[in-house]
């Protein structure tokens, strides 16, 4: 734990694997306060205010995000006699399990959730079916990866959040 509440997140990715890991994250609330702590800790306080929750149900999320490991307290400090905790996020990001044949895949059931309840504005959504070779599959998807990484090495704290999801897959061939 540092003294300072603004520290920069930690790199890497956690690699979740664990039940308690996986039921963590398998809910939109914690899903959003994983989002907000992106930009740095907070106290549940400010991640009430910021979600428009209670301070109990943000507590309760906090602590259940707390014993799965993903948050951890980086810093305290003494407000009118009550230690303030921030909160921060113990790896820049998450890395879940592909989901059985089946079974929701979470982090789309987020993401369309975060696209349900964005403001209005500019956005780009498209869903787009095409039969392409083995080749040209593995060449996109080369590509694809290293623009997101492009996108995300020229991200300014400064500037407005964007969200970018995409889903690259191949579905089961209905010929």
């Amino acid at each position: 734990m540092t003294d300072d509440p603004f520290a920069t997140p930690p790199e890497g990715i956690a690699h979740l694997t664990t039940d308690e890991q996986l039921r963590a994250v398998n809910n939109l609330v914690r899903h959003r306060i994983l989002g907000v702590l992106r930009d740095g800790p907070a106290t549940i306080t400010q991640l009430a205010e910021k979600l428009g929750l209670a301070k109990g149900s943000s507590s309760y999320h906090v602590r259940l995000l707390e014993k799965a490991g993903l948050v951890e307290v980086v810093s305290t400090r003494k407000v009118r006699g009550v230690t303030e905790r921030y909160y921060a996020r113990t790896s820049r990001g998450l890395s879940l399990p592909d989901p059985a044949p089946g079974e929701p895949d979470i982090v789309m059931r987020h993401a369309i959730a975060d696209l349900e309840a964005a403001p209005p504005g500019p956005r780009t959504v498209r869903l787009q079916h095409v039969r392409i070779s083995d080749e040209v599959y593995e060449e996109f998807a080369r590509r694809f990866t290293a623009l997101c990484e492009e996108l995300r090495a020229a991200g300014d704290p400064d500037q407005a959040a964007a969200s970018l999801v995409i889903a690259f897959f191949r579905p089961e061939d209905t010929k």
